[in-house]
């Protein structure tokens, strides 16, 4: 049995009662190099198969007094480690220690100022360290405490709020009222670091030392002669899992890129060289691109064009995969009649997919797996139609996370930073039927456009951009003639977690020369227009 990654580094729990900022608090310690992973907050401590160094108990959109409301086990204010309650997570803790938790006739939503309350004692102090006087934070709250609990003190007051932050005094159990994982309280990352020192957490949680360790543990699950297959999308997350496979176990790993013909211009291509060529990645590109091309003619509807992808792709690559296993018998059976067994490779019997860690938070949920978790990751059910093992060396990881680690494994940073791209492709940014001769199109203005946003030094402000071919056509005049062709709509998005959106705010002559070269490069194209929605109302995809 492989050890845990929360069992290789000093690690911090964190039990999630629903709210929306949970995992900012992951981010936090993440950022301050301590590993820390959100479990439910039913769970129970005595089935943990490790010991944390702390925990953390996170806000809710739920009351304490509420029947049904989530409740956490006990046994975490026996446990012997420190414990901090943030907001919800304060009024728990009040809630199970004999304190009172009301409903407040004057809601506490927005930036505050608390005043920091000093004890005089080392260990009551230890959380607001280096803090004094009145601090701003972040405030999100209806209820709060009427009646503080037995052998708790103040730490921290609002002109509203008497029990703003609280600790026990002789156990290093702590409470506060605000929202320290919010960038609205600028000292949060402070207090995030008093709770890691009180701890004690040596903070060693970084990429350089993910990858000696994971790539020990690989070794370990796959065996001295175990084979992986990877299904490689050409997105950042499948292209590091992939080079991080290879790093572990060689060519004994495998990977497919299907090319369904609405990938970006040239993706295929680059990417086989910076794996294959580059990397000394075993990859394989399968050029489907007429079967799914066919399949997808006269289809508009955009869920038809993602059903359609997704099965298509399951039938591609179950099919490249077969052809792979075949190859292996045969080597398998050669090295055995030569009496050369031990230089057998061994049959596939792992895949991997580059699932992340928020994939993972989105399955939680104190009610059980909620009945909305994204199935994007998990190849469209094909790990339960090929019966492999599934392998994810990166599902502990952030997206940022995730990019470091790329760069610290040799894949350059255009690769490794580029934007986020959909798993159906060009095909939902095309809004209509999908050809040939329309990608084509596509793949030029969209390709012309990320070259002059990087070329402006402006492609790492921006979250996400892209271009999308519009189902209309307008006049115009090219070369004194009328001209009755397609429109380009730009889209730029800045976010930081994608869940609301602003678009990016490009300077004028910017506009004007991309509009300037894809008007006059592209044929097919006479008119460009910039999509200025935020999200909501707007989606950052069109569809």
């Amino acid at each position: 049995m492989t050890e845990a990654i929360h069992s290789q580094y000093d690690s911090i729990l964190i039990l999630d009662f629903g709210s929306q900022y949970s995992h900012l608090i992951t981010r936090r310690c993440r950022e301050l190099n301590v590993y820390c992973e959100m479990l439910p907050c039913t769970q129970k401590i005595k089935d943990l198969d490790w010991k944390p160094k702390g925990i953390i108990l996170s806000g809710s959109p739920y009351s304490v007094y509420d029947e049904g409301a989530p409740r956490v086990d006990p046994d975490v204010f026996d446990a012997g480690v420190p414990v901090l309650g943030i907001c919800y997570g304060l009024q728990e803790i009040a809630w199970n220690h004999g304190g009172k938790v009301d409903p407040h006739d004057r809601r506490e939503y927005g930036h505050a100022m608390i005043d920091v309350v000093k004890t005089g004692d080392k260990h009551m102090d230890a959380l607001f360290e280096g803090q004094e006087g009145q601090v701003q934070v972040w405030m999100s709250h209806g209820d709060q405490l009427s009646k503080a609990p037995a052998d708790f003190e103040v730490i921290a007051r609002t002109s509203t709020a008497p029990f703003a932050a609280m600790v026990h005094r002789t156990k290093q159990i702590y409470g506060i009222q605000f929202h320290p994982e919010v960038t609205h309280s600028p000292r949060g990352k402070e207090l995030f670091e008093n709770f890691i020192k009180i701890c004690g957490c040596e903070r060693n949680w970084t990429m350089e030392t993910f990858i000696d360790k994971e790539i020990k543990r690989i070794r370990e699950i796959v065996g001295p002669k175990g084979r992986v297959l990877g299904a490689i999308s050409g997105g950042v997350d499948s292209s590091v899992a992939a080079r991080l496979m290879h790093e572990a176990i060689g060519d004994r790993f495998h990977a497919v890129m299907v090319d369904n013909g609405v990938l970006r211009a040239n993706e295929a291509t680059q990417v086989y060289d910076m794996l294959s060529k580059d990397l000394g990645v075993n990859l394989t590109v399968v050029d489907a691109s007429d079967l799914f091309l066919g399949k997808l003619k006269d289809v508009e509807d955009p869920e038809k064009k993602r059903k359609i992808i997704g099965n298509t792709f399951i039938e591609v690559f179950e099919a490249e995969v077969a052809k792979l296993e075949k190859a292996a018998e045969r080597e398998e059976a050669e090295a055995l009649s030569k009496g050369n067994a031990h230089e057998s490779k061994g049959k596939f019997e792992f895949l991997l997919q580059g699932t992340l860690y928020p994939d993972v938070i989105e399955s939680i949920s104190f009610k059980g797996p909620s009945a909305t978790i994204k199935t994007h990751h998990n190849v469209g059910g094909l790990l339960e139609d090929m019966k492999l093992k599934l392998i994810e060396p990166l599902r502990e990881l952030f997206k940022d996370e995730v990019r470091a680690l790329g760069r610290l494994l040799g894949i350059p940073s255009h690769l490794v930073g580029r934007h986020p791209f959909p798993g159906p492709g060009l095909a939902i940014r095309i809004l209509g039927p999908v050809t040939r001769e329309q990608v084509a199109i596509l793949q030029h203005a969209d390709s012309i456009y990320i070259e002059e946003i990087r070329a402006a030094g402006l492609y790492d402000q921006i979250s996400q951009a892209f271009a999308v071919l519009l189902p209309v056509r307008a006049v115009g005049v090219q070369g004194d003639k009328r001209t009755y062709d397609q429109v380009i709509a730009l889209r730029a998005a800045q976010t930081t977690d994608f869940m609301t959106a602003t678009w990016f705010p490009f300077p004028p002559e910017f506009l004007s020369k991309v509009s300037n070269r894809i008007t006059n490069e592209v044929q097919g194209v006479n008119r460009v227009v910039l999509d200025i929605s935020s999200k909501p109302p707007a989606t950052i995809e069109w569809l």
